[in-house]
C-alpha cells in the first residue's frame, strides 16, 4: 500500500500527539504469537536493533479476536519490562478486515468518507455504525474517483487499543498485516501486481498487490503444524520429530524414508490448490466496472514456513509462473555491507514486524 493512505490507517480515529513520536518497534499479533522488531537509524543506515517473539497461549485470540484481554496485557507488560518497549506499530488480523472497491461519481460530491459510510453495509457484513473504515484513492478522472476501502469492526480495533493503554504502551499506528508484509517484501515505488503468500505456522495469508495497494486478502486454516501433524501421523513420530523431519528433507524426492515426499506433497497440494483458485480467480473475473485485473507479475513467499526445501520450485512448476522467496531487506539494508543478527529464514517469519517498523522511515 502506497504511504499516504491505509500506512496511517485508522490514525485519523487514533492520532498520535507529536511529542510521542518516537523510534517504535513492529509489532505482530497473531492467534499464536507475538513477534517484535526494531529498527534504527544510524550514520551508516538501517540497523536491526531488538527481536524476539513470545508465544500466545491456545484461546487467548481466535481468528484475531482478543477473547483474553488480561492475558495479553500481562504478556505486554512483560515485554515493556524485558526489552523496554515504549512505542509500537502493530498488525491488525486479515481475518477481521474487509476490503472493497467502490467508485464514486463527483458530481453532487461533496464528503468523501460520508459517501463511502453510506456504501459500507452493501459490501461488509456489519452495520456501519459498528465498523471503523479508511479508504486509498487508487485512480482520479474529471467524473469519477476509485478507491479501495478496508473496514474493520469498531469492538476489534477497540479491543486492541485497550490492552496496550492498559499496559501503557504508545501505540504509533495500526495496520493492515498484508499491507506491513508488502512494504517489507516487494521494493518501494514498484507498482507491479504481485501475489504474496504468507506461510506461517497454524495459517497462511494470500494477499494480492498492485498499484501498490492491497487489493485482496485470504487466510487459509493451513500451515506448518498441517504438515507436521500429517508427517507424526504417517510415521507414528512425536510431533517434534515429524518438524525435524520436515525441515531436513522438505519436498525431496531422495530422502532415507521414500514415503515422506508423497506425504508431505498431499498437505503441500492443499495449499498449493487454494493458492491456484484465488490465482486463476483473479485473473478470469473482471473487477465491478467489467475491467480485467492486471496480470501477477510473481509469487513472492513469505513466512517462518516458506523456508520448506524445495517449495518455491514445487509451486513454479506445478503453477507454471514465477515463484521466490521474499527477499524482507529489500527496502532496508544492503545485505552486501552489513549482515543482520537474525539470519534470512528467521527474518522471513518477521516480514510483518520488519514492513511495520520501516514506517519509522518511509513516512519520513
Amino acid at each position: 500500500m502506497s504511504g499516504n493512505s491505509f500506512s496511517r490507517f485508522f490514525n485519523r480515529f487514533f492520532p498520535v500527539p507529536a511529542f510521542w513520536a518516537m523510534p517504535s518497534f513492529g509489532l505482530d499479533i497473531s492467534d499464536e504469537s507475538l513477534k517484535f522488531i526494531q529498527l534504527i537509524n544510524t550514520k551508516r543506515g538501517i540497523r536491526v536493533g531488538k527481536y524476539g517473539e513470545r508465544s500466545i497461549p491456545p484461546g487467548v485470540i481466535e481468528s484475531g479476536k482478543i477473547k483474553n484481554l488480561k492475558k495479553v496485557e500481562e504478556i505486554l507488560l512483560a515485554l515493556k519490562k524485558e526489552e523496554g518497549i515504549k512505542s509500537v506499530r502493530v498488525s491488525l488480523p486479515e481475518e477481521q478486515v474487509y476490503l472493497y472497491k467502490l467508485r464514486l461519481e463527483k458530481l453532487g460530491l461533496e464528503h468523501i468518507r460520508e459517501s463511502i459510510e453510506l456504501t459500507l453495509e452493501e459490501h461488509i457484513p456489519i452495520r456501519a455504525s459498528d465498523a471503523i473504515f479508511d479508504y486509498e484513492l487508487l485512480a482520479e478522472d474529471k467524473q469519477s474517483l476509485e478507491i479501495q476501502v478496508a473496514a474493520i469492526p469498531k469492538n476489534v480495533i477497540e479491543s486492541y487499543l485497550a490492552i496496550f493503554q492498559d499496559a501503557q504502551i504508545k501505540v504509533q499506528s495500526f495496520e493492515l498485516e498484508a499491507q506491513a508484509i508488502a512494504r517489507a517484501v516487494v521494493k518501494k515505488g514498484d507498482l507491479e501486481t504481485y501475489m504474496i503468500v504468507d506461510f506461517g505456522e497454524k495459517r497462511t495469508g494470500i494477499f494480492i498487490m498492485s498499484r501498490g495497494v492491497v487489493m485482496f486478502t485470504s487466510t487459509l486454516d493451513v500451515g506448518g503444524v498441517t504438515l507436521n501433524d500429517t508427517i507424526a501421523k504417517s510415521f507414528k513420530i512425536s510431533f517434534g520429530e515429524a518438524e525435524k523431519m520436515k525441515k531436513k528433507y522438505g519436498l525431496l524426492r531422495n530422502t532415507p524414508n521414500k514415503e515422506l515426499f508423497p506425504v508431505l506433497l498431499n498437505s503441500v497440494s492443499i495449499l498449493r490448490d487454494d493458492i491456484v483458485k484465488h490465482f486463476l480467480y483473479w485473473h478470469t473475473h473482471k473487477d465491478e466496472e467489467g475491467k480485467n485485473n492486471p496480470t501477477i507479475k510473481k509469487i513472492i513467499l513469505c513466512g517462518g514456513d516458506s523456508n520448506l526445501i524445495g517449495l518455491p520450485d514445487y509451486l513454479s512448476v506445478s503453477m507454471k509462473n514465477p515463484v521466490e522467496m521474499a527477499d524482507v531487506w529489500v527496502n532496508i539494508i544492503d545485505t552486501k555491507s552489513y549482515i543482520p543478527s537474525i539470519d534470512f529464514k528467521q527474518a522471513l517469519s518477521f516480514s510483518a514486524a520488519l514492513g511495520l517498523a520501516l514506517r519509522d522511515f518511509s513516512d519520513n
